[in-house]
């Protein structure tokens, strides 16, 4: 989507929306956590981000890399900074051509700023001298596919502080064919709004956004305002002296300061901010929240579907995903990146050929050894790792080996049940409730256009021990609304479902479409997970020293318990699925695996079940 678009929509409905701007970190580690603080920062709900570009060698790679990262993982449309500091015409190409793959329709194009070693700006042999050139280069080959972004300057750059000379060259990148404008950072509201009329009164019509730079710490504040010769208002530095040797007052204070600013900008009539975040959530956060822009239960981000859209190319028509993976999105589209088949996006027509290899995309768990073992503890037996999920359940700790990110809010009215089964050595991986003709709008479980209704089947999908399972699947068989696959690790498979096809889980009614089924279980995607849940399983136990407690007791569950899925076809029964599970038990939870392996001799069937 074009950020044209996206300003012209709030001008249309009169609804303020904001985006974020990110630059690539220096460090392996710092990329990984960026790409963390990316996810989170999504859910505060910017319409776009944008990538500063870093000129030259790795830096400018990770730049086009984080791009992809954004459009095709996250599902958030970003917008490719491109300058033309050391960038000969062949390497803006090779740019254009990275962004243009990955989904990309939004680029901000600049002169850049001189390299550090030299004192004034020089172009690139065979590059561009201004972004005027850039922009005519990028309509000229790219035509309309890119929405094309120039900088403005309310307050002056580096090199030139001729307000009216400044005009003319805005005035001349817009008629090669720019369509919006970012301002750099500014504090002064007045001024800012007295540019504006300048610039309209140049004839220039494209949106303007203002860049806002929230206050983190006072050194910060200061530091940034004085390289970019930036106007500070006499009243700020009076409120911000006072405490500027206490960083949570100068949050407090800034967060006020800025805020206000903003609903300044707003009342001059433009309905768009774009946020400076400096790779931080927290100042940014503050100011949302002042102005009561964050995601709260009376105003829910909103979601066309109940997964993460990808935008990569050829994947926003994709409107079909196996419920396995509802928390392990990455590595949904890793695997299917290769797919052509897009739109049509249904597993069952493009099948397992078309799937990634778990090896060939590197699916598997972040971080080191040392980082897992302090995320997750040692665990010594059964009931470690099903307090580790309950602690989970209990928004404890953001993540586990099995979901790359936070308990869902609609877990919160099945919680309880779900802290039941795993206390009883039931390893819940997965699960909804069940829904029946939820709104469209709503805060928990809404999805899609206004003024539908939503549906879901209950679904569970846990690691059960052997001893247990026989017992369970006898269950099930009187259950005749139940179907449910369950597979080892070595592929040996069960399941009582009538067809390989797949099984709605999730559906939508909406006014003037057709229903929508967004979720799926399905024979054929359920293996194709199988391998990369117990391969997630795996690495987690090679994480702990080979012959201690951890590495044993995670690797029994991944070398003999069963991966089962649930689901309940009676959409309107949600707890039938806990009740069919009552009372089954793993026997010594709380023992190490060598004594637990001679409790199950001593009791084959290892089961507590109530009558």
């Amino acid at each position: 989507m074009h950020i044209r678009e996206m300003l012209a929509e709030a001008e249309r409905t009169g609804n303020p929306s904001f985006s974020f701007e990110y630059f690539p970190p220096k460090t392996a580690q710092g990329v990984q956590n960026l790409y963390e603080r990316m996810e989170r920062m999504y859910n505060f709900g910017p319409k776009f981000i944008d990538i500063t570009w870093g000129a030259g060698g790795r830096i400018a790679e990770l730049t086009c890399e984080m791009v992809v990262q954004a459009q095709t993982y996250l599902g958030i449309e970003a917008c490719m900074h491109l300058t033309c500091t050391d960038m000969g015409e062949d390497k803006v190409n090779d740019a254009l051509k990275k962004a243009y793959k990955a989904g990309c329709t939004n680029i901000l194009a600049l002169r850049g700023d001189p390299p550090r070693d030299q004192e004034k700006w020089e172009a690139a042999e065979g590059g561009f001298r201004y972004a005027r050139d850039l922009v005519t280069h990028i309509r000229k080959t790219y035509g309309n596919h890119f929405d094309i972004g120039v900088a403005g300057y309310p307050e002056g750059c580096d090199d030139n502080k001729d307000e009216d000379l400044l005009l003319d060259h805005l005035k001349e990148k817009v008629d090669e064919g720019a369509t919006f404008i970012v301002t750099q950072m500014f504090y002064d509201a007045d001024n800012f709004v007295r540019w504006v009329e300048k610039v309209r009164a140049r004839g220039i019509t494209v949106p303007i956004v203002p860049g806002i730079m929230p206050i983190a710490t006072y050194a910060s504040f200061i530091r940034r305002a004085n390289h970019m010769n930036c106007k500070v208002p006499e009243d700020w530095m009076t409120k911000l002296e006072p405490v500027k040797n206490d960083d949570v007052a100068v949050r407090d204070m800034g967060k006020t300061l800025v805020a206000e600013l903003c609903r300044k900008i707003l009342g001059a009539g433009i309905r768009h901010l774009h946020f400076y975040t400096m790779n931080l959530a927290q100042a940014t956060r503050m100011v949302l929240e002042e102005l009561d822009w964050m995601p709260s239960p009376d105003h829910p981000l909103k979601h066309a579907l109940p997964w993460k859209q990808s935008l990569g190319l050829g994947r926003r028509g994709e409107d079909v995903r196996p419920i396995f993976w509802r928390n392990r999105n990455k590595s949904y589209v890793a695997r299917t990146q290769d797919w052509d088949e897009f739109p049509n996006g249904r597993w069952g027509d493009s099948r397992s050929p078309a799937f990634g290899e778990l090896d060939a995309y590197g699916i598997g768990l972040t971080g080191s050894n040392e980082q897992n073992r302090k995320k997750w503890g040692e665990p010594t037996c059964i009931k470690d790792v099903a307090d580790l999920f309950i602690r989970y359940l209990n928004k404890e700790i953001e993540y586990l080996p099995w979901s790359e990110a936070p308990v869902a809010e609609e877990a919160d009215s099945i919680r309880d049940d779900l802290v039941d089964l795993n206390s009883r050595g039931l390893i819940t991986v997965n699960s909804q409730p069940a829904v029946n003709g939820a709104k469209s709008d709503h805060p928990v479980h809404g999805w899609g256009p206004l003024n539908g209704y939503v549906y879901q089947k209950a679904y569970l999908e846990l690691l059960v021990a052997p001893e247990l399972f026989p017992e369970i699947k006898r269950r099930i068989e009187h259950h005749p609304d139940l179907t449910y696959h369950a597979v080892t690790k070595s592929g040996n498979l069960e399941t009582n479902a009538q067809s390989e096809g797949p099984n709605a889980v999730t559906w939508g009614v909406f006014p003037g479409k057709e229903i929508v089924q967004p979720t799926i279980v399905e024979r054929i995607s359920f293996l194709a997970w199988k391998d990369e849940a117990f391969q997630l399983g795996s690495e987690w136990a090679r994480c702990y020293e080979n012959g201690s407690a951890s590495r044993l007791v995670v690797d029994g569950i991944m070398s003999s318990w069963y991966l089962v899925n649930i689901v309940n076809n009676d959409f309107h029964q949600g707890h039938t699925l806990f009740e069919v599970l009552k009372g089954l038990e793993v026997q010594g939870l709380d023992k190490a695996p060598e004594a637990q392996a001679n409790g199950v001799q001593d009791q084959p069937n290892g089961l507590e079940v109530s009558a």
